[in-house]
């Protein structure tokens, strides 16, 4: 039976410890949970092999996340590779000063101290995850979804061996075995032993356990990601862009679900962006200008355009102006990625201001709002709230501050 309690005190107690590491002894470490990856692939995979036979009949979009091969375990141990890599954000200050009393006051950065993470089926996760916390000083407690629990499990023993071969406690990465949502809820109510709650998943889990927990959470990315093809835009990029956006990985949360598209070009330019999108097997369904233009897109309903498909499937609607397409995406997205095709820099710049989301883009495709590549080695979750982190969270998204004063007798008067 799981002790989720005691569970808890060997988090803290390991992540007391770990906020004392030097950082060349948190780069050691994620250079052996790398090397361990690698060496245990056949073990790993034969566990995910296990689990997609199981889940077999869930859907494509599903599988794909959930599906391990070598290459993806080799690119999981890149990821630790990087993290290690990159500067250690606890190794510094973030400002000094000295006040009128002569108090010397430093701004340093600190581990959180727990972390708790509740995700779906995506194995990636629990490395990333295990190695972001370790990089950040922070101990980790794990729960991933069940059909992804062989898979979990094997990476968490992989890389908790790994910790123990370098000298680190085990309990820095910690897996709840018992996918019950008994336990989950339970996890949601650790105040006393979890610093902050990070869901990675779908809609309905993250709105779950932002309504459901008491333990302070970070809400992450469901991406009801648009692109907005302007009338100045360059249409031969338009078509790449959308095309990359909605097809590389339709599965994912920074791939584009709704393509918004101006009056100006729509007539002559949107055939050819649907033949684009359809030879690729995208199903669109459009609003009654988009059809009547492409007659072969299904209706749009009301809902689609709230809709995150994870699938290639996206919803088109002409609009009259760059206003109107602004209007539409603050009413309808998640706060996830948006991006404007044009080559008019008002028309970008205009956009960047006034579309409310984590990551904006001009003339680029949604799908680099990711960790990796935005320089960050690998991330704990795309964060689409406005509070403490934003957009893909790397190392110092685990980090907060506390103020270090030194004194020499100063009384206040």
């Amino acid at each position: 039976m799981t002790d989720l309690v005691k569970m808890g005190e060997a988090a803290k107690a390991a992540a007391q410890q770990l906020a004392q590491l030097s950082s060349a002894e948190k780069n050691a470490a994620l250079l052996t949970m790398a090397e361990a990856l690698v060496s245990a692939t056949p073990m790993i995979l034969e566990a995910n092999a296990a689990d997609l036979a199981a889940a077999s009949a869930l859907p494509t979009k599903f599988t794909d996340r959930l599906r391990l091969t070598a290459v993806r375990v080799a690119d999981m141990a890149a990821g630790l590779r990087a993290v290690a890599a990159l500067d250690d954000p606890t190794a510094k200050a973030d400002k000094g000063w000295r006040t009128e009393a002569g108090l010397f006051i430093v701004q340093q950065r600190v581990p959180l101290g727990v972390v708790g993470m509740i995700y779906e089926a995506r194995p990636n996760v629990t490395v990333d995850a295990a190695g972001l916390t370790l990089k950040s000083g922070n101990a980790v407690i794990l729960r991933g979804g069940k059909e992804a629990l062989r898979s979990n499990i094997a990476l968490a023993g992989v890389l908790r061996s790994a910790l123990t071969q370098a000298g680190l406690p085990a309990a820095a990465v910690q897996l709840i075995e018992d996918p019950g949502r008994e336990l989950a809820t339970q996890m949601m109510h650790l105040t006393d032993y979890i610093d902050v709650l990070i869901p990675r998943g779908g809609a309905g889990l993250i709105r779950a356990v932002v309504q459901q927990a008491t333990v302070p959470v970070i809400e992450t990315g469901a991406g009801n990601c648009h692109i907005y093809v302007d009338q100045a835009a360059n249409l031969t990029m338009a078509t790449a862009i959308v095309v990359n956006a909605k097809v590389q990985r339709p599965s994912v949360c920074n791939a584009a679900e709704k393509l918004l598209i101006h009056r100006g070009v729509a007539a002559a330019y949107l055939p050819a962006l649907a033949r684009a999108l359809q030879a690729h097997g995208v199903t669109l369904r459009g609003d009654a200008a988009a059809r009547t233009i492409v007659p072969s897109m299904q209706p749009a309903t009301a809902a689609d355009w709230d809709t995150e498909y994870n699938d290639l499937i996206m919803a088109v609607k002409v609009v009259d102006s760059e206003d109107a397409a602004i209007g539409h995406i603050n009413a309808h997205n998640t706060k996830h990625s948006e991006t404007i095709v044009t080559d008019d820099y008002a028309a970008g710049e205009q956009f960047l201001s006034q579309v409310d989301a984590a990551c904006v883009y001009v003339n680029a495709s949604t799908r680099f709002t990711d960790g990796q590549e935005f320089g960050f080695g690998a991330e704990i979750g795309i964060s689409t709230q406005k509070l403490h982190a934003r957009g893909p969270m790397g190392l110092t998204a685990l980090t907060t501050t506390k103020y270090q004063i030194r004194g020499n007798g100063q009384v206040r008067k």
